[in-house]
């Protein structure tokens, strides 16, 4: 839950560093809200209007720990728009995403594993 706030507090940050534990637990979060409110659109009949505004609600917040999960392994943020490329971009940024972050200090800022917490 931690991380998630911590990614909404960023709002639209993009420069930095983020952990892959950061990123994959706001995905995560963001499933399970996103089948909360799909159960609660049902059940009120709201058409998926709740699922909607929550989805626009986190759009920005998604595509900057994208880009700062990316910024983690040494690439621009710019790559999130592979997944343009049909289902073979989309694997190949789950990929960069899932991928261990550079150890030392890159370009994008120290290691945010080692990083004192701010």
């Amino acid at each position: 839950m931690n991380q998630y706030l911590d990614v909404l507090k960023k709002y639209a940050v993009f420069s930095g560093r983020a952990r892959r534990q950061e990123f994959w637990l706001f995905v995560l979060f963001s499933i399970l809200v996103s089948i909360v409110l799909a159960v609660l659109d049902a059940v009120l009949g709201t058409n998926g209007i709740l699922g909607a505004i929550y989805s626009l609600a986190i759009v920005i917040p998604s595509l900057a720990v994208g880009a700062r999960r990316l910024h983690d392994t040494g690439r621009s943020g710019w790559w999130q728009l592979i997944a343009i490329v049909p289902l073979i971009g989309t694997i190949v940024l789950i990929v960069f995403w899932a991928t261990e972050g550079e150890p030392n200090p890159n370009k994008y800022g120290p290691n945010p594993k080692y990083a004192p917490a701010a």
